[in-house]
């Protein structure tokens, strides 16, 4: 089993360009689409969050089970369910602004355990900002790394989030240590400071770059250093495009029996290039349509 833990919301998608065009809203958050590709790739998946009660909560609930995720660790409540409304540029990229205040998922607590046959836990986005939740999701965190299990950590920073920049960066240094995959975007990489090295150095047994169309590398503890290119396609926009290599990482280290520490310490460049090649042919689905709709495992071939 891999736990997902972070929030879930609705993205409100422009159809069009301008600040005024219809918006669409779709299922979204960071660590929910890692779920639902999780769920559609096959591994067996649970995600751990806290939803509201109203009619946005009861549709992401829906879009987890029809993927196939375990919702049994969820929590409700009856605050309204935060809204993400996104601005898509000339390349399909997209930016975001976010209505949080007073939302259910911010009130998150930390569950008493795991479910049983727990392997990895997967953390990021909003849900590590956002208090008290955040709190709680690193209070999960610590404890998921103290009972040795696989843990994985997305920051996909968002800056308009973060009232004070150079606390947070403290803070991520601090996560480290109970982090066994690290992976983050060039962006985030250059917002946080540091390098691959220096933050390998401070716990994780691997760091995952991506750039976007040109690709990805994984950093080693052991000096190495594994790139691959990124799959040719028409960019419809790039909305989950990471939390599907989030997935796939994951899908391909279980597949590998590699979810622990000293397993991704052994991978050598023929497994690492297998698994980055596989996380670039899911986001390459990803970006060929509209909105979070990551790839299923038959649209993937083998890993």
């Amino acid at each position: 089993m891999i736990v997902v833990a972070g929030e879930a919301l609705i993205d409100l998608v422009p159809q069009g360009r301008g600040a005024l065009a219809e918006l669409k809203p779709a299922l979204g958050g960071g660590p929910y689409n890692t779920a639902v590709a999780l769920g559609r790739l096959g591994s067996p998946t649970a995600f751990c969050s806290r939803t509201s009660r109203d009619a946005f909560g009861e549709a992401l609930l829906d879009g987890l089970r029809e993927a196939g995720v375990d919702v049994s660790e969820v929590q409700r409540g009856p605050e309204p369910t935060t809204l993400a409304v996104a601005t898509i540029d000339a390349g399909g990229s997209a930016a975001y602004s976010f209505y949080v205040d007073g939302t259910a998922d911010r009130l998150f607590t930390a569950p008493a355990g795991l479910p049983a046959g727990t392997r990895a836990v997967s953390f990021g986005t909003c849900s590590l900002v956002l208090e008290p939740g955040a709190s709680a999701y690193e209070e999960l965190m610590r404890t998921a790394a103290a009972q040795g299990l696989f843990t994985a950590l997305d920051p996909n920073v968002r800056a308009g989030l973060i009232p004070d920049a150079d606390a947070y960066r403290a803070r991520f240094r601090n996560w480290l240590p109970w982090v066994t995959l690290l992976k983050l975007s060039a962006e985030d990489a250059e917002w946080l400071g540091g390098t691959p090295r220096e933050w390998l150095a401070a716990g994780p047994s691997a760091v995952v770059v991506t750039r976007g169309g040109d690709g990805l590398t994984a950093h080693t503890r052991d000096g190495g250093e594994y790139s691959v290119p990124g799959e040719k396609v028409d960019v419809v926009d790039t909305i989950g495009a990471g939390d599907t290599v989030n997935a796939a990482l994951l899908h391909g280290l279980s597949a590998q029996d590699a979810l622990s520490r000293d397993a991704v310490a052994a991978l050598d460049g023929d497994g690492w290039g297998r698994l980055l090649r596989f996380a670039a042919r899911a986001a390459a689905v990803t970006c060929s349509r509209a909105g979070a709709e990551p790839p299923y495992a038959a649209e993937l071939g083998e890993l």
